[in-house]
């Protein structure tokens, strides 16, 4: 193929990838957004964790027909066993998939190499994988792991409140806010600070 071939490309097809962008956004910000309940969360050497059971359960219903699969396993001599998986999951329309990581330290009777329960390790470690790959690639229980989703994309309504206060100050400035709100500079994480700004503008 030439460097200098144009490549056609369909309106529509653009049109569909970016319905498909803002569906799979809106579902990662409702995952987001839902919050843990307290019988779920547990606390070990004061930090906060979520049982396996309940980021299954919001799997199971928000992703239907996820796997995880053990792609590979170490043991980092005797002192702890890693584990490496792949979480793939259906996200609006498409298949997509993770790899994760996840290390537990092999438990030993105090003052002896003896092993407490080596199968129980070895779960545990696959246990934790598989709860870093719900939260990293699915948000569930990102309110507990301080993960949750900002949302950036401002309302219609927004847009509006922030054009009608630059409009009252001068054309130029409902020019420059209008470019800024197109260009993602004013979002929804400075839109309340953006509008008392121009609020206070307007009023001098």
């Amino acid at each position: 193929m030439s460097n200098n071939q144009l490549i056609a490309i369909d309106k529509s097809q653009i049109e569909a990838v970016d319905s498909m962008r803002k569906m799979i956004t809106h579902k990662h910000k409702k995952v987001s957004n839902i919050k843990t309940p307290k019988p779920f969360i547990k606390k070990k050497m004061g930090m906060e964790y979520v049982e396996v059971s309940y980021m299954r359960e919001v799997a199971d219903k928000e992703f239907p027909g996820w796997s995880w699969t053990v792609i590979n396993t170490e043991v980092l001599g005797s002192e702890a066993f890693v584990v490496h998986g792949r979480l793939k999951w259906y996200d609006e329309g498409i298949w997509r998939k993770g790899d994760m990581t996840a290390a537990h330290r092999i438990q030993k009777k105090r003052g002896t190499n003896e092993f407490v329960d080596i199968g129980n390790d070895v779960k545990s470690a696959n246990t934790d994988c598989i709860k870093k790959a719900f939260n990293m690639y699915m948000n569930i229980a990102d309110d507990v792991y301080r993960n949750q989703i900002e949302d950036t994309e401002l309302s219609e309504e927004q847009k509006t409140a922030l054009k009608t206060a630059a409009k009252s100050i001068s054309t130029e400035k409902f020019e420059q806010v209008s470019t800024l709100i197109e260009e993602g500079d004013i979002y929804g994480g400075n839109y309340r600070s953006s509008l008392a700004k121009l609020e206070r503008q307007s009023n001098k």
